[in-house]
């Protein structure tokens, strides 16, 4: 079993990970049906939310199927930050989670996200500050350093636990490698085997199937793994990993009919949640994902972004699931999309 302060979770835990314009309810909801032990809100503007910004106050939304849950907050100033994680509590998650991570310009311009790479000293004192505000579990999502001339993460581990985080996620590339190239775990296994380190040290970056998953569980050692990227439009990810890992076989990959169920409920949920126009309109993004491989696809696809009727997309949908009815999906290793400006890790 691992522990996040009070939480428990089970060995080897599976995390989806906080994706700006992914990680909303009715995608979460269609993640932990299908084995997700923890997950994140979109990550959060401290400023944002002291400023009452509809935006940011509306990704506080959780629901208690969600469990356990944690929000991701941002920023670069102590007050803002002790102050949005006291706003945070209010709805009562199960942790506060920092982001330390993400590389777009718009964040990191700002000093908020993997911004703070560069400051070590600040990176402590936010963390301390929002430590301090809450009596929630405190966690931290970061990068290995700022380039490759200040990958000083073990230093950032060993500072950041001792102001009080109970856990530790760590994507396995530098501010500079934005998403491109490899990520390199092996400094996420020093941190793992610094034995210093008392606390759950999750690995995220480049996990897209079972078998990489089981590989990097055994390689570099670490508590848990965070998915974000290989999850989006294929939420089976987890169940697939947990199959594997009992049982050293792979699932057969969702045929046609689990496919268009899935994206089915994520619609409705979407429509729920933020309504009709936005709903369907957020929805778009994820069609070319739940349907990838399909043969002459395109056609389908242009219909399913362009109708404004819930009823009339659910019947393409129908329409797609007849048509495929049976096709065999080969298994590959998912392609890992490229979120560049949305920062998702």
């Amino acid at each position: 079993m691992v522990k996040i302060g009070n939480i428990n979770l089970p060995e080897f835990p599976l995390l989806l990970a906080p994706m700006e314009d992914v990680s909303d309810p009715p995608f979460r909801a269609v993640c932990k049906e299908n084995g997700a032990d923890l997950m994140y809100t979109e990550f959060i503007s401290s400023e944002g939310l002291i400023r009452d910004a509809i935006k940011s106050r509306r990704k506080l939304d959780i629901f208690d199927y969600e469990r356990p849950i944690g929000i991701q907050i941002f920023g670069g100033d102590e007050e803002a930050l002790a102050l949005s994680a006291k706003i945070v509590e209010a709805v009562q998650p199960d942790l506060v989670d920092i982001n330390f991570g993400c590389p777009v310009k718009k964040v990191v311009s700002k000093g908020a996200g993997a911004g703070v790479l560069k400051d070590i000293d600040l990176m402590v004192r936010l963390t301390e500050s929002v430590v301090k505000s809450t009596h929630l579990p405190v966690t931290v999502k970061t990068r290995l350093g700022w380039d490759d001339h200040s990958k000083n993460i073990e230093e950032v581990a060993e500072r950041l636990q001792d102001v009080g985080i109970k856990a530790l996620s760590i994507h396995g590339r530098t501010r500079a490698q934005m998403y491109k190239g490899e990520a390199d775990w092996t400094l996420i296994a020093k941190v793992k085997n610094n034995p210093r380190i008392q606390i759950p040290i999750f690995g995220n970056g480049d996990i897209d199937s079972p078998e990489k998953a089981w590989e990097y569980k055994n390689k570099y050692g670490v508590d848990g793994i965070m998915i974000g990227r290989a999850a989006i439009g294929y939420p089976w990810i987890f169940r697939e990993i947990k199959h594997y890992f009992t049982t050293k076989t792979l699932l057969p990959s969702p045929t046609i009919r689990e496919r268009v169920d899935v994206c089915k409920k994520h619609l409705l949920k979407s429509i729920e949640w933020k309504g009709p126009i936005v709903g369907i309109n957020e929805m778009r993004r994820h069609y070319t994902n739940y349907l990838k491989g399909l043969p002459g696809i395109k056609e389908y696809r242009n219909k399913l972004v362009t109708l404004k009727e819930t009823e009339e997309i659910l019947q393409v949908l129908t329409e797609i699931e007849h048509r495929y009815e049976g096709y065999n999906f080969e298994r590959t290793p998912i392609e890992l999309m490229n979120y560049h400006e949305k920062c998702p890790l």
